[in-house]
């Protein structure tokens, strides 16, 4: 009887154990359906919604996020460059063109779990569309990584893998009607890089 007992017991803890990885795994690896790319961007435009699926509701619970709403706003991540090679802290990145019409846009880099990037003390954490450098086109131009830059500069530490969280507040990008022709700037290998490992 007691045998019996404590196996059930080793079977209703193992299977507890392994319903709760199994639920943080696919947390962490899905985002949810709804999926919007342009070109190495994504963006989920029903997760600040009723329509947001259960997956994308659990994922904002589990990891304390308050998505925008449809009028609000809309979150970008990028996790590889253009041309599909994940993005690295120990790499060095240039992001170019033009970011989606909004009223005010924010840009970080983060850890996989979109953890903010700290970099050393008294640089920023972020650049924001009212105090970034401006090509004579309207277009932008920041250089990404660990070493200085003139210009727009996102500084990096550490090691590992790296989401660029492009966030856009107040822009018609929410809606499905400014879906349709959306235009996102380009993520891809600083030119003046000459890491192999990065360049691929």
């Amino acid at each position: 009887m007691v045998k019996s007992i404590l196996h059930v017991t080793v079977l209703l803890l193992i299977a507890l154990g392994g319903g709760i990885w199994s639920a943080n795994a696919v947390l962490n690896r899905f985002d949810g359906f709804g999926e919007l790319r342009v070109g190495a961007w994504r963006a989920y435009p029903l997760a600040g919604t009723e329509e947001a699926d259960p997956y994308a509701k659990a994922r904002a619970a589990q990891k304390a996020i308050l998505p925008p709403g449809a009028a609000e706003g809309l979150i970008f991540q990028a996790r590889t460059d253009d041309n599909g090679r994940p993005l690295r802290r120990n790499c060095r990145y240039r992001l170019s063109g033009f970011t989606p019409s909004a009223r005010f846009w924010t840009l970080y880099a983060a850890s996989p779990d979109l953890s903010p990037i700290i970099p050393r003390q008294g640089l920023p954490i972020a650049l924001h569309s009212r105090d970034v450098l401006y090509e004579q086109d309207g277009s932008i131009m920041v250089d990404i990584g660990a070493d200085a830059r003139s210009g727009n500069w996102l500084p990096l530490e550490g090691q590992g893998d790296l989401v660029l969280v492009l966030t856009l507040y107040d822009t018609p990008a929410a809606s499905s009607a400014g879906l349709v022709e959306l235009v996102m700037p380009k993520v891809e290998p600083a030119p003046f890089q000459h890491d192999r490992m990065c360049h691929g």
